[in-house]
């Protein structure tokens, strides 16, 4: 009689009871839904401390606290039917979690590729590699043919005027190095202010913009 009162004790639903509520130790568990969703995983599971998220610096370590702790706050705050209940829920939220990054990895991914692709595409980028393959000292010592990378930096142009700070590689059939260049454009047209082959194990570098 008495064990089985015991095991009854042991399986009584505990949740929503509170902060004094006794969390099964299969729930207490690390919970990836608060840690990656923080405050929205927080509303959702009536679990409003996730709100400290908006505060300076406390939200660095915040998310890290939910992951760790937010299993437990959220059995606590709601009533479940059962653990298997409340662990069928929290999965859900992992889900939403991974699915929700991977959507703004994806975005950021796109964003990325469209930026190069578009400086790639700049008449500044084009005048830079122009100039390499015109020097006739950067193509000796790099050997023909040569391919030039995606630029990497910054670009602004504003109408007919433009500044333009950027590098690349190249890499032809005896050496590869990195172009540096930096160009302005003034009414329209874009001229070369200054652009450096260094080469990646000499450390030689070539003016590309003598003439």
């Amino acid at each position: 009689m008495y064990r089985q009162m015991e095991t009854i004790k042991v399986m009584e639903n505990t949740s929503g009871q509170g902060p004094s509520a006794t969390v099964p130790a299969e729930v207490d568990r690390w919970n990836w839904g608060a840690f990656l969703l923080n405050w929205i995983w927080g509303i959702g599971n009536n679990t409003f401390i996730a709100l400290l998220m908006f505060v300076p610096f406390v939200n660095m370590v915040m998310p890290f606290v939910l992951g760790a702790k937010g299993s437990a706050w959220a059995w606590r705050n709601n009533r479940w039917e059962s653990v298997e209940h409340f662990k069928r829920v929290q999965r859900k939220w992992t889900l939403a979690a991974l699915i929700a990054f991977g959507v703004i990895i994806a975005l950021f991914v796109i964003l990325f590729f469209s930026i190069i692709a578009g400086m790639k595409s700049s008449e500044a980028y084009k005048l830079a590699v122009q100039q390499l393959e015109t020097s006739q000292e950067a193509v000796s010592v790099l050997g023909e043919p040569i391919s030039t990378g995606a630029p990497m930096g910054s670009i602004e142009v504003s109408g007919p005027s433009g500044y333009a700070s950027m590098s690349f590689s190249a890499e032809g059939s005896k050496e590869s190095g990195t172009v540096y260049f930096e160009a302005v454009k003034e009414m329209g047209r874009w001229e070369m202010n200054a652009a450096i082959l260094e080469l990646d194990d000499s450390g030689l570098r070539i003016d590309l913009n003598r003439p």
